[in-house]
């Protein structure tokens, strides 16, 4: 196989979706708090609810909360083997919700629903399809929701 590209497509195409689909993505994620400190001081996030036990505490939650960002981050990167994979460009995220606090420990998982599909008027080969995705930890509670939008390549183009 030297000097041989494979090549494998990945990813599903703008005609794979439809509107109310669901995907239950499959991977989950275990966030630890010690990722938490360091992608708060990477991003230079210096909350101290994000690492500092007894102020976390002593502003009501029950101990040092996992990096919101972090976990949005987490849970978006859950969704693009199932929605975007195939490499269609991103066109943002809307109504971003944070509904409870993760801590140390914990493993999020991710859900997303089709809620749009069109072809785009200005690039053609290209669809637009919005998704609602809600990220779940492991008891089934809500922890964020947010809807996002990404270009997706048709199979064949059109004019």
């Amino acid at each position: 196989m030297s000097g041989q590209t494979i090549r494998r497509e990945r990813g599903l195409l703008y005609e794979d979706f439809r509107v109310g689909q669901t995907f239950d993505h499959h991977w989950g994620r275990t966030l630890s708090g010690s990722e938490s400190k360091t992608y708060s001081t990477m991003t230079m996030n210096f909350c101290p609810i994000y690492f500092n036990d007894h102020y976390a505490a002593a502003q009501g939650y029950d101990g040092a909360v996992i990096n919101p960002m972090l976990v949005f981050t987490t849970i978006l990167g859950l969704s693009v083997e199932d929605l975007s994979e195939a490499g269609g460009p991103f066109l943002g995220i809307d109504d971003l919700v944070f509904d409870r606090p993760v801590y140390d420990g914990e493993t999020v998982y991710a859900r997303s629903e089709t809620l749009s599909c069109r072809t785009s008027s200005s690039k053609p080969g290209w669809g637009i399809v919005s998704w609602r995705t809600s990220g779940f930890n492991q008891d089934q509670q809500q922890v964020l929701s947010f809807q996002r939008t990404n270009l997706a390549r048709m199979k064949e183009k059109t004019t």
